[in-house]
């Protein structure tokens, strides 16, 4: 247990790094859709993408799940890319509309597990305390997402609610944004057949 600290703090800097650049577009363009009075529901699609990231790297860590690292690396981006695209397509922001976006959390969660999946099997591999140590990185992870979606919330307040930008001009900011930066990640890291 006392590899706890350990676990949390590489869960907590997978995430707030900027080599995790990746990992913070994606919490983007997954928040970007949701203005503060929604922070439950942002709360719960977080968890959803921690659960599937969970799921993966636990399967990894048990040796029963492996993917080539090339095609993971290729995923990620793929995967900023739909969710803006889905942000894109929404003619209006309310939480009926957007349910499909919990399953593309917790489905992309697990192809973004498989990111870090590799590195991490080799680290907790040799640990006495496997399930510490995946519980403590996923505690991480997920504080980590929540100062991020935070952050990003208390930014739209500022922008959507105080300053009066229409809802849908930042939806489609952000979305963009995150849709460009995928894009030249996906032709970046399209892998070699």
């Amino acid at each position: 247990m006392n590899n706890l600290g350990f676990y949390f703090d590489l869960g907590w800097h997978h995430i707030i790094a900027w080599g995790a650049f990746d990992h913070l577009l994606f919490v983007l363009a997954l928040s970007a859709i949701y203005l503060i009075g929604n922070w439950k529901q942002v709360l719960i699609l977080v968890t959803a993408f921690t659960i599937g990231h969970s799921v993966t790297l636990a399967l990894s860590v048990y040796d029963l799940v492996r993917a080539n690292d090339n095609w993971v690396e290729f995923l990620i981006p793929c995967t900023i890319a739909v969710t803006a695209i889905f942000n894109l397509m929404q003619k209006d922001f309310n939480p009926r509309s957007l349910r499909l976006n919990y399953i593309l959390a917790l489905f992309f969660g697990l192809i973004h597990g498989l990111g870090f999946a590799n590195a991490i099997r080799f680290m907790m591999a040799k640990d006495q305390s496997i399930g510490w140590s995946l519980f403590g990185f996923n505690i991480g992870l997920e504080a980590g997402q929540i100062v991020v979606v935070l952050l990003i919330l208390l930014v739209s307040y500022g922008v959507v609610n105080k300053a009066g930008l229409n809802r849908k001009w930042w939806v489609w900011g952000l979305s963009i944004f995150a849709l460009i930066m995928s894009l030249k990640m996906i032709w970046e890291r399209f892998p070699s057949l």
